[in-house]
């Protein structure tokens, strides 16, 4: 990577944080403006009180330099504190908010790219370099001012102060001493001291990036471990670890990587340390040459004992600031490559075209006339990377009102079609219309908006239970209580002692309440009502109900669905008979379409093999 590019993305990455933390960078470019001038206030200083000594300066004169001294020092110190309590209040949220860019982009990126595991691997990635080599955009937050302003005014102070011993001139000098006060010893120390930064630069960054490669080759073992570790500390977890005497077995395979990763870590220390240990000793050589220089001007008198205490004290002030510059500029070369692998996940374009058509509020709730119909024309589709179909040649229309039962065999496409309707994907072949118009030329978030789902894997939060049925802090708390009832939670929910600000789970509130499979169904359930939208679409959503409750969903199933369509996905065939059409896949295809009566009277049909498949066992049990 060209350097103009590293500087690209630095400076990017800047702006970023900025963003996140605005108003952070003066304030901390202050703060380590003043820590670098602090010191010199006192080498100065000492080096005048030292000369007034020797020239035999009155008291009068040793005090006032020693309050000046004093008092520089003592301002100098408050506005530092000021500054450093200013920049940390600024900067005091940074771990909270760091990813933010990164979370930004999972949430509103193409869903295709939320099921990649290569997605997964690429902020995987991120995330380690971030944690294990603070890579990325928390070495400019705390690394670049801290070390980088800091050491670059360390270096313009000491120089300051130092430039004058390379003009001073000797009071006697031997022939053999000449050239030490030549310009062409100037002009040599120049040299040397440039290529040894460019040595420091160089060596710092072969250093970077043979750590790099030794923790990129970790990876993937991170991960593992990370996974075994959540294990072990996730109690939801602990009734199969205990019952199937997991846990010592995971225990084992934790330790195993940790050990691993151990290794790899020392070997990663091993290196730095070889490296650094080249830096220290060009940094020494350097400062070496600097103080015999130094030295040997003193001695042949071009300057008294107080300019040596000041240039001393430079200089060791100067040998901190290169070493500090020098791991800056070095670490911005092997930095980028961990700011690239930021920004091109925060630049990845999205497949998917969003379209500008507005959708009509046709609901009722939205005073309409509720007409609204979805068809599928031709509709082929196939995963990303995947040379089979999922879906073949599906075709089918439905209005809102309707209630569609979608049936079939594991992997026959059914969740494949809700995705598809849903335009979680885009179909590979074909089109889905609303209203007459291709799906793609709607605003995406407005064509999203007329569908609520409770998929399978749905998702509550520990949050409260009011919160979770709204999706949203705020909320109408009537009509949550409503949905919750139609849901079959109302009994429930009279038992919670703080109702709808009950919170779910342990995770933040000791007195959290731990819901079964079935009550967090019910709930889920009552999330997709309160959202109100023409289509609700269900994928199994009475799975984890008992019998009962089962029952009791289906026979309120109109008055919870009221004038909406209902797209139903079940195994449970019994359950399908209250719809009005039901769509039988198999192998990606619609097989057969029509009520109940219809289908189960087709014996040849795919339906009638399902239905008896599972009648026999309820049928055998009662014969018995």
């Amino acid at each position: 990577m060209a350097w103009k590019n590293r500087i690209h993305l630095t400076v990017r990455g800047f702006q970023t944080i900025n963003e996140l933390m605005p108003g952070y960078f003066p304030f901390a470019a202050a703060k380590a403006i003043l820590e670098a001038f602090l010191p010199f206030i006192s080498i100065y200083m000492s080096g005048r009180i030292v000369t007034a000594v020797a020239q035999k300066a009155g008291w009068r004169e040793l005090v006032v330099l020693v309050l000046i001294t004093v008092g520089l020092n003592f301002l100098t110190t408050l506005l530092l504190n000021l500054m450093t309590r200013i920049a940390n209040a600024k900067s005091g949220n940074f771990w909270n908010v760091v990813d933010l860019p990164l979370d930004r982009k999972i949430q509103t990126m193409d869903y295709e790219y939320v099921e990649d595991s290569k997605i997964h691997a690429k902020r995987s990635n991120i995330t380690l370099k971030r944690t294990s080599m603070g890579r990325g955009l928390p070495r400019l937050y705390w690394r670049y001012f801290s070390t980088g302003i800091k050491g670059f005014f360390q270096l313009v102070f000491s120089i300051a102060l130092v430039i004058s011993a390379f003009t001073a001139e000797p009071v006697y000098i031997g022939s053999s001493w000449d050239f030490v006060f030549s310009p062409w010893c100037t002009v040599l120390l120049i040299l040397l001291f440039l290529l040894s930064l460019c040595w420091d630069i160089y060596n710092q960054a072969a250093s970077a990036k043979k750590g790099n490669t030794i923790i990129e080759r970790s990876s993937d073992m991170n991960r593992v471990g990370n996974y075994y570790y959540n294990l072990l500390v996730d109690y939801k977890l602990g009734k199969d670890l205990k019952l199937y005497q997991m846990r010592d077995s995971i225990l084992r395979e934790f330790k195993s990587f940790t050990s691993t990763l151990n290794q790899m870590v020392f070997k990663w220390q091993r290196v730095m340390a070889w490296y650094q240990s080249l830096s220290t000793i060009n940094t020494t050589v350097m400062s070496g040459l600097i103080y015999l220089y130094i030295a040997l001007k003193a001695l042949f008198g071009a300057f008294g004992v107080g300019s040596i205490v000041t240039y001393v004290g430079s200089l060791t002030q100067f040998k901190n600031g290169f070493t500090g510059l020098v791991d800056v500029l070095s670490d911005v070369f092997i930095n980028a490559e961990a700011l690239q692998e930021v920004f091109d996940f925060i630049d990845m374009p999205d497949k998917k075209y969003h379209g500008t058509l507005p959708v009509e509020k046709r609901a009722f709730c939205d005073g309409g006339d509720n007409e609204y119909e979805i068809e599928f024309r031709d509709v082929s589709f196939r995963y990303p990377g995947s040379e089979a179909y999922a879906l073949r040649h599906v075709s089918l229309k439905f209005r809102v009102g309707e209630r569609l039962a979608v049936v079939g065999m594991n992997g026959s496409g059914k969740t494949t079609f809700i995705k598809l309707l849903c335009r979680l994907y885009d179909p590979t072949e074909g089109e889905i219309l609303l209203n007459g118009i291709d799906i793609r030329k709607y605003d995406y978030n407005e064509y999203l908006s007329i569908f609520s789902v409770v998929f399978q894997d749905f998702k509550l939060f520990s949050f409260s239970l009011g919160q979770n049925v709204a999706a949203s802090v705020n909320y109408d708390k009537a009509r949550a209580v409503s949905c919750l009832e139609k849901a079959g939670f109302g009994d429930r929910l009279q038992s919670l002692p703080k109702g709808l600000d009950t919170c779910l789970y342990k995770d933040f509130e000791e007195d959290g309440v731990e819901i079964s499979g079935g009550e967090a169904q019910k709930i889920a359930l009552a999330r997709a009502l309160y959202k109100n939208a023409p289509f609700i679409i269900l994928d199994e959503p009475t799975a984890a109900l008992d019998p009962i409750a089962e029952y009791e969903v289906y026979s309120k199933f109109n008055e919870i669905v009221g004038d909406k369509t209902a797209v139903y996905i079940s195994h449970r065939l019994s359950s399908c008979r209250f719809c009005d059409n039901i769509i039988v896949f198999n192998d990606g295809k619609i097989v057969q379409r029509g009520n109940h009566d219809q289908l189960l009277a087709d014996q040849n049909g795919k339906y009638h093999e399902l239905w008896y498949a599972q009648a026999q066992y309820y049928v055998s049990e009662i014969s018995e």
